[in-house]
């Protein structure tokens, strides 16, 4: 995506409105991880600001993470003390310590823009990892927006404003640029992103490179079966 910096994308305003819409599974997704966790500690990567670490804290677990952006990490500060946090890069940093779970939500993995960095993300996990541990990451599937190179989609439709999902989508690359446009009587508001897609069998194989294999692979947090219909898939991978 011309003039795009993936280090800048989560800056101060993203950070003050992005739990402002909430996607409505938070609840699900905890008690999956909560369950998975099964009393052992936990590291978030990319955590942002504690949409789901936070609740994940309030349920007993001894949760940490790691994240890139300076402003979502204050946020998560702002909200709570009680979890350690450190800026950097999921691809090689994290908290100290090892962990019986690690994940990754909400397509978060596509934010790495090369497979080369997606790859590093699996081994960074695996090394973070108890014997025992498991890597978890949610993640949409990419069945749709492989066959189209550019498409818009109206997300929101109101009397006072429209938000529209522009997108296009180089297969050469995998590479998805997208920016949710908001049209008001305010103004126009831009929301770029850029996502390398993959698919879950591409996932499978870089878990494979970091000396994981695949234990579970569901449609969604309540365990829904996964098909070549699913729009996402929770995928767990251990030793």
């Amino acid at each position: 995506m011309d003039g795009f910096d993936p280090l800048e994308s989560f800056g101060p305003d993203v950070a003050a409105r992005y739990d402002d819409d909430l996607r409505g599974d938070e609840d699900q997704t905890v008690d999956f991880l909560v369950e998975v966790a099964d009393g052992r500690r936990v590291c978030e990567f990319a955590i942002g600001t504690g949409r789901i670490a936070v609740p994940l804290a309030a349920r007993g677990v001894d949760v940490c993470g790691i994240d890139q952006s300076e402003a979502m990490l204050d946020r998560l500060r702002q909200r709570t003390a009680d979890i350690s946090v450190v800026r950097g890069d999921m691809t090689t940093d994290g908290p100290d310590g090892h962990f019986g779970l690690i994940y990754l939500v909400y397509n978060t993995i596509g934010n790495v823009l090369t497979q080369q960095g997606q790859v590093a993300v699996f081994r960074n996990a695996a090394a973070r990892l108890l014997p025992d541990g498991v890597f978890v990451i949610e993640s949409a599937t990419p069945w749709q927006t492989f066959g189209r190179s550019q498409f818009v989609e109206a997300e929101y439709v109101g009397s006072d404003s429209v938000v529209l999902d522009v997108n296009r989508f180089d297969p050469s690359t995998q590479l998805l640029s997208e920016n949710h446009v908001q049209i008001s009587a305010e103004g126009i508001r831009l929301g770029p992103i850029a996502q390398r897609l993959t698919t879950p069998a591409e996932l499978d194989l870089m878990a494979q490179l970091a000396g994981l294999r695949l234990v579970e692979r569901w449609g969604g947090w309540l365990r829904e079966l996964f098909t070549g219909e699913s729009p996402r898939h929770v995928s767990v991978w251990s030793r």
